[in-house]
């Protein structure tokens, strides 16, 4: 008995080896991150993990990550962020910005990875390809930019909106009312390049400001793709329809119901006014009717689909983007009091120079009569024209230095064909991406001087007039072949909306509403911008 228990005592189950081989590979797992991490112990940069490289630290940062990229590229100008499929290699030196959106254009591309994430929003419309597809959708849109019929028609149709929004805030005034300047600015850019670019009105800015099915689920959809760049998951989750894919594809759902009936309906337009005669013709300025008579061309060839996806990218990229620059230029010029006078004041004078040019007397107005109120903003905004708002030099600082600081698109990825060299010296692979970032290039001392950081309007200015900068500095708007079609139309738009705003109200932000971005492929405020609205003398 004696002996039978010592064996039992000296020998051992299978399952005591089992245990010991799961810790012996728990430390050998243990060690080999120690040891990946030592290793990175002086590297300056995002620390990345194994197999998950840099994704653990840019989760953690997702809702800052636009200034957490501020505080590595401050130090490095050109920072590396290994990722599980891919490399992301972020840039804000002008020198290197320039190399990729100009010098070797040709190797960054939109690129597949970027493609694949946007198509299910943006298709294979001008933001989403690349090639022959690129070159001849930027050929078509640039003359059609050019057009002084586009640019009548849209200087008529800002100027209507920002009416319609005028005497929303003109009544909020009225009622000591709290408003959303970020919600009323996304429905007036919404109906705006709606009717520019479909020729329909949606009506969002009606004044009991209706719920609209397309704008929720275009924000959602928008919200969604951004975040695939970081979420390893989602194709899964697209796979399986689950969770934010799922939601996605309601969205898209609405979106496409929307697009599809407003070109069929286009279309049905176009042809019936094809059999009047010319002097029964009406003839129709909005892009999307102009694609539709160029798609008539055989070389053109525009479905419906490409129609869908033409549209929606001159959605995206002049409705969200010109919101919030207003929102943003609305924050910065009521935090900044001295600023917001200088604005009234150069407002003031061209509303009595443009008043002597046409031989107009000023009407008075009562700031608690409405009706004499939105009369003289009226008949100020009649003397609103393309030519008189571009001698608004101070606006238009104004303007540039919110989007300096605040540039509508923050982070601008690029793919990479061949493996290069940046002119830092930083290596980059096939296969990975750049991305140059307006938002921390425009926080960079080394890019703007010891008061990068500061709110400045009168660094564009010299001698009382506009100067511009290097668009591979100043990046709001791109550079390069890809430069921006829509800038002299958003400029436009913000022009005609501050203008009459900042003439006619003073604002201030309700106490202790917090200020600060969402993370979206747009800049726009996380929580709105709430404010109140008061008329000025």
């Amino acid at each position: 008995m004696g002996k039978q228990k010592g064996i039992s005592l000296m020998s051992s189950s299978p399952s005591d080896g089992y245990n010991m081989g799961i810790l012996m590979v728990a430390c050998l797992v243990v060690s080999w991150i120690f040891m990946y991490r030592w290793n990175q112990r002086n590297k300056k940069g995002p620390k990345s993990w194994p197999i998950v490289g840099g994704a653990i630290e840019q989760l953690m940062n997702y809702d800052r990550m636009h200034d957490w990229l501020v505080g590595y590229l401050s130090e490095l100008k050109t920072v590396v962020v290994p990722m599980p499929f891919t490399t992301y290699t972020y840039i804000a030196d002008p020198v290197n910005v320039e190399h990729v959106l100009k010098t070797n254009f040709a190797n960054y591309p939109k690129g597949e990875t970027y493609h694949s994430y946007m198509e299910v929003l943006l298709g294979d419309g001008i933001f989403n390809v690349d090639g022959e597809l690129w070159r001849k959708q930027r050929k078509t849109a640039s003359f059609e930019f050019a057009s002084k019929n586009l640019r009548d028609f849209s200087t008529i149709v800002f100027r209507d909106y920002t009416l319609k929004l005028s005497s929303i805030l003109s009544h909020a005034s009225f009622q000591n009312r709290e408003i959303d300047m970020q919600e009323l600015f996304m429905r007036m850019t919404l109906d705006s390049i709606c009717k520019v670019g479909f020729g329909v009105e949606i009506g969002t800015l009606a004044p009991n400001l209706p719920d609209n099915a397309f704008a929720k689920a275009f924000d959602t959809a928008n919200i969604i793709v951004t975040l695939r760049f970081i979420d390893p998951l989602w194709k899964i989750k697209k796979f399986l329809n689950l969770g934010s894919e799922a939601l996605l594809d309601k969205s898209i759902k609405t979106i496409d119901d929307f697009t599809y009936s407003v070109i069929h309906k286009r279309k049905a337009e176009v042809e019936a006014a094809r059999k009047l005669s010319n002097s029964d013709k009406k003839v129709k300025h909005d892009i999307l009717s102009r694609f539709i008579e160029l798609g008539e061309d055989p070389e053109s060839n525009f479905t419906d689909k490409s129609l869908r996806d033409i549209i929606l990218n001159f959605v995206i990229a002049g409705r969200d983007t010109t919101a919030t620059t207003l929102s943003w230029a609305i924050y910065m010029i009521m935090t900044h009091k001295h600023i917001a006078e200088k604005l009234y004041m150069e407002l003031k004078a061209l509303e009595e120079d443009r008043a002597k040019e046409e031989n107009v007397t000023l009407t008075q107005f009562e700031l608690d009569d409405s009706e004499s109120f939105t009369r003289r903003v009226m008949q100020y905004a009649g003397l609103l024209t393309y030519d008189s708002l571009g001698k608004l030099y101070y606006l238009h600082a104004v303007i540039t230095e919110t989007l300096r600081l605040y540039p509508a698109v923050p982070q601008d990825p690029k793919g990479i064909l061949e493996d290069d060299v940046l002119p830092d010296g930083t290596k980059v692979k096939a296969g990975g991406m750049v991305t140059y970032v307006p938002y921390s290039m425009g926080r960079m001392e080394y890019n703007w001087g010891p008061d990068a950081a500061s709110f400045k309007p009168e660094r564009w200015l010299k001698d009382g007039f506009f100067q511009n900068a290097s668009p591979f500095k100043f990046t709001a708007f791109q550079a390069g072949p890809r430069i921006c079609l829509g800038k002299d139309s958003a400029y436009l738009q913000m022009k005609m909306t501050l203008a009459i705003l900042c003439r006619f109200f003073k604002f201030d932000l309700v106490p202790n509403h917090p200020v600060q971005y969402r993370m979206m492929t747009i800049l726009s405020m996380a929580h709105g911008l709430k404010l109140r609205v008061t008329r000025r003398s």
